[in-house]
């Protein structure tokens, strides 16, 4: 990409020097309170007429092996006037991993440079893979891929713990025009079945096994049970390829008919493989989320539009430089490790770090110990890592130094001011900018975001939309509100990276994104937007409650409450009132040591009515050892609405990381008038 140094002057009138991509679109105000307002166009003209212009540029330095013809992007969002579509450079040529690899070591000369420092569960477990050895490994396992009659278009599931051979096996799919579709390594059988099912996946990658922590996952034993039940439900999937990736013997399950090992299929294979050149509207992935209905939905991103978007979102939001090392602590099962673990940052040409471990595991200074070990410039992790991190206090990170560190970054869920504070304060001494990225699977990257050292920050907020992002707040009608306003988070136009249809299912692509608002794309989220022009995201949709005609966030319910030195994580959800119509149930997890008391429930319910109003005094505080969370570390808000209601069909719970925190949280369950 090409570069304009630019100076950003942010709201403590400390000047810093940052590379961004050419931008000359910036839209301003006269009356704007920082200078310059990088993303502060708040109640301003938008940037919808940039899209043309600023992503045609940004194309021009990628390969293309054809031009596009039509129009840059075209796309209808309005339901009542025909189907749903978007198209980004439809015609044109490319294939993404030609683009991420043989680029990057043919024409920048970056053959020699790390792509991946891999640090596995185990201190001391560790590699190193620059761009040349990735570039080698992908083309051979694609050639091995071939050889197994994969072809393009069809689609190949990977069910991989957090190894090199699962971005081998990814870009070896890209890269022979077939489709991707990673099943996160911590799923059950069910789940694994449903998602082969649903994506009529050929082929199944999987791996022996792996440690997270101490407990063993025999990831083998798992997949070979969700084989079986693809045969029970008349899908037999006709191969398996199996990484030993255990140093440590164990018993795998072995079936000759189905199963092949990686290591043997790659003898005596080439290592160069011409790419398949694809259309920049074909298929690249499928990506499983959760549904309202809980039937997962395969969200489909397709080839070009999802490489510019990922690459130029990693670019600015983390102010990328050639000499960075990152570190995004996701697993690649989802979509922030798709979009900032693989593609965007291979991309850039740049340094991760692939984290196969714990946070917490073998002890609780892991992650700034890596931190140091690999001199990480970027660092980018969930609020959840950050509250449980937070719990254990500030001397298990100032044991490490952390000098290295420039920008910090969030993503998965809303961040609480306290967690903020803390992450800002304590890991990164008050010197790194932190960047609150709000998107979802759906959205393919960033779409409300900072940029680091351009965007004056608020604790919580995720800022403004990035370049070309349209957002707007709609009341329960439809109308769009101006000004400081809540109500629902929705998009007035797309962008390269967004989702195309869910898979094999368009009518609840339209259903789910379209119908709702006609001419808007919904994202389900709530959201308030301040005085100053950012935005705050307030949770679900349905986690904002309407207590006695208003309208009240969760998000900010429970950041009252664990602004209590007693609460390190609180969850917040409705349960049926006979006179308010809904009221808050809250559960709360408490620091260690600390035991739940009356005086306690009091000192919170209290400390919510100090902080919000007489309106959001909670009606209901329990007890909650933990809460009901998948393995991506999000809170199952849907489970917790049926315990507050005392209900114990709970519909699938497949994805749950810990499924014995429910029957604890029904024994402590608030047994008060419904």
């Amino acid at each position: 990409m090409q570069f304009k140094k630019i100076q950003i002057r942010n709201k403590g009138n400390v000047t810093q020097e940052m590379n961004l991509t050419f931008v000359c679109f910036l839209v301003v105000e006269d009356d704007c309170p920082y200078q310059p307002p990088v993303m502060c166009h708040h109640n301003g003209p938008s940037l919808c007429f940039l899209i043309p212009e600023f992503w045609g540029d940004i194309a021009n330095d990628f390969y293309w092996k054809s031009k596009h013809t039509g129009q840059f992007m075209d796309y209808n969002f309005d339901v009542t006037k025909g189907e749903i579509y978007i198209k980004c450079m439809e015609g044109a040529t490319t294939n993404i991993c030609y683009n991420v690899l043989d680029c990057n070591v043919h024409e920048r000369g970056l053959g020699d440079k790390v792509a991946f420092y891999w640090e596995g569960n185990e201190p001391g477990d560790e590699m190193t893979v620059t761009y040349r050895e990735l570039l080698q490994q992908v083309c051979q396992f694609a050639n091995v891929l071939k050889s197994q009659g994969v072809k393009k278009g069809d689609r190949v599931s990977i069910y991989m713990p957090m190894v090199v051979e699962l971005v081998v096996a990814m870009l070896a799919c890209v890269r022979i025009g077939a489709v991707h579709s990673i099943v996160f390594a911590g799923f059950s059988a069910e789940s694994l079945c449903e998602r082969i099912l649903d994506s009529q996946c050929s082929l199944l990658i999987t791996a022996d096994g792996f440690y997270r922590g101490d407990k063993l996952i025999n990831l083998k034993v798992i997949a070979d049970d969700a084989l079986q039940k693809c045969r029970d439900k008349s899908f037999p999937v006709q191969r398996c390829i199996m990484l030993k990736h255990l140093s440590k013997e164990v018993e795998v399950p072995w079936n000759p008919e189905v199963d092949q090992c990686w290591l043997s299929l790659l003898s005596g294979v080439s290592e160069e493989c011409e790419p398949e050149w694809c259309d920049s509207e074909d298929p690249l992935f499928i990506l499983y989320t959760s549904g309202s209905t809980g039937k997962p939905k395969g969200v489909l991103h397709t080839i070009g539009g999802y490489m510019l978007y990922v690459a130029t979102t990693f670019k600015l939001v983390f102010d990328y430089h050639p000499e960075d090392v990152y570190w995004c602590t996701a697993d690649i099962g989802w979509i922030t490790g798709h979009s900032y673990i693989t593609y965007g940052p291979l991309a850039n040409g740049a340094t991760s770090v692939l984290f196969e471990g714990l946070p917490t595991y073998p002890d609780v200074s892991r992650m700034w110990e890596i931190v140091d070990k690999y001199q990480v410039t970027k660092f980018y992790t969930a609020p959840t890592a950050i509250r449980l991190l937070m719990k254990y206090g500030s001397e298990p990170v100032q044991k490490y130094k952390r000098d290295s560190l420039k920008v910090l970054g969030t993503v998965g869920e809303p961040i609480n001011p306290e967690a903020w504070q803390w992450y800002y304060s304590v890991v990164g001494e008050k010197r790194c900018p932190v960047v609150d990225t709000f998107w979802q699977t759906e959205t393919g990257g960033h779409v409300l975001t900072p940029l680091p050292a351009a965007t004056p920050m608020k604790p919580g907020s995720a800022t403004f939309p990035f370049f070309g992002v349209v957002p707007a707040i709609l009341n329960e009608s439809g109308e769009e509100l101006e000004g400081p306003s809540e109500g629902y988070l929705v998009f007035k136009q797309p962008w390269p990276g967004v989702m195309r249809t869910v898979f094999g299912n368009h009518q609840r692509f339209e259903t789910t994104y379209f119908e709702q608002f006609p001419g808007y794309y919904v994202t389900g989220d709530g959201c308030c937007r301040d005085k100053d022009g950012y935005y705050w995201i307030t949770g679900r949709i349905d986690d904002m409650l309407n207590v006695s005609g208003h309208l009240l966030s969760t998000a900010e319910v429970e950041s009252a409450l664990v602004e209590h030195e007693a609460v390190v994580e609180a969850a917040v959800v409705s349960r049926p009132h006979p006179v308010k119509g809904e009221s808050l149930y809250c559960f709360v997890t408490l620091t260690e040591g600390v035991s739940f008391s009356r005086t306690l429930e009091a000192q919170l319910k209290k400390q919510v009515r100090e902080k919000i109003g007489a309106i959001a005094t909670p009606d209901f505080i329990q007890n909650a050892p933990g809460l009901p969370k998948t393995r991506s570390g999000k809170i199952m808000r849907r489970v917790l609405r049926k315990i507050a209601r005392n209900e114990r069909d709970l519909g699938d719970v497949s994805t749950l990381a810990d499924s014995s925190v429910i029957e604890l949280l029904f024994q402590n369950h608030c047994c008060g008038a419904m």
